[in-house]
């Protein structure tokens, strides 16, 4: 059991310091195995890791009731040290298409109210809005995640890929314990003004994409083979060039974490890790095996020389292509 912990920001709670991110056991990946996700739940808890993220409109609400499911059979005493962390928002129409973002006080509740059925839990550890509501005013959507707090249904109010001048506008209507944000090697937008913002503040980050979707993770190719739906099919990172190039910083990264005996997922992930004590990466482990690499990344130190390896293998601004396609990027407040 690892026994490393972090605080998400000055008034959220203590956390284990990766937390396990849900998604990719059902949604956006193609197929998963239901019985090892479970397994790979009850591992992650097992182990120490104590955050559990979800959305309600990963796959439709299946994730919420995967994530139940694996709540509801993990021994009581590895469930009661679960922190559930749920994302709301996208509306989805029955083709799976998106349709866009509300954020109304009626919708908060409503959703809520849906996802405390899913997860089969009385109260939600941290409640966030997927992507900024571009027609309700955060504060009145942050205003309503207090209102559940006040009734017991959430503990604390999270946001989710806000530039900094939303996260100052929802830190003024209720204290804030995080930002879920994508942030890893190649993606190190938030460093400019983003996380300077989350740190004023007291606000922590919960970093999801630490692997860029597999990408940097050491074990994606050139040649693979998507399945139908799956994300990185139309994701502008994984395409033609864009593809060779990050690969390539893929490779250089490779000799610097063979030198020092570990993974390429590892070093990545404890990259991540060395960015600050207010950052909580999420590990997207679909599988027990991939669950253990990315645990190994709590015991890789990366001194002054690593680190400065690291950045000349792959600098900020490496990267070849966005991290998502251009109509979603469209949708995301920290990146205007």
């Amino acid at each position: 059991m690892t026994t490393r912990t972090r605080n998400l920001g000055n008034t959220g709670p203590r956390t284990s310091a990766l937390g396990l991110g849900c998604m990719g056991m059902s949604a956006l990946y193609g197929e998963a195995d239901r019985a090892e996700s479970i397994a790979t739940v009850h591992a992650a808890l097992d182990a120490g890791v104590t955050l559990l993220d979800t959305g309600d409109f990963y796959a439709m609400g299946h994730n919420e009731m995967l994530l139940g499911e694996a709540l509801r059979t993990a021994p009581a005493a590895l469930r009661d040290r679960a922190l559930v962390s749920v994302k709301f928002g996208a509306l989805r129409d029955p083709d799976g298409n998106w349709s866009g973002i509300d954020g109304r006080p009626a919708a908060v509740r409503n959703f809520a109210a849906y996802s405390l059925q899913r997860l089969g839990v009385d109260h939600i550890d941290v409640y966030r809005i997927a992507r900024l509501d571009p027609d309700v005013p955060i504060e009145e959507t942050v205003g309503a995640i207090a209102e559940l707090i006040e009734k017991g249904y959430v503990r604390h109010v999270g946001l989710s890929e806000v530039g900094a001048g939303t996260i100052r506008r929802a830190a003024a209507t209720a204290p804030v314990a995080d930002l879920q944000i994508e942030y890893s090697l190649i993606s190190r937008g938030i460093e400019r003004e983003i996380l300077p913002a989350t740190r004023e503040l007291g606000i922590g980050v919960t970093a999801y994409g630490v692997l860029s979707r597999g990408l940097i993770s050491g074990h994606y190719s050139r040649d693979r083979r998507l399945d139908a739906g799956d994300f990185r099919s139309f994701s502008p990172r994984f395409q033609g060039e864009n593809l060779r190039h990050n690969l390539d910083l893929v490779e250089a990264l490779r000799k610097i974490a063979e030198q020092k005996g570990v993974t390429v997922a590892q070093i990545a992930i404890a990259w991540v890790l060395s960015r600050g004590d207010d950052i909580v990466p999420l590990v997207g482990a679909r599988t027990r095996e991939r669950l253990t690499e990315s645990l190994g990344a709590l015991d890789v130190v990366l001194d002054g020389t690593d680190l400065a390896a690291i950045e000349e293998a792959v600098p900020a601004d490496a990267a070849a292509g966005d991290r998502y396609p251009s109509a979603q990027m469209a949708l995301l407040d920290s990146e205007r």
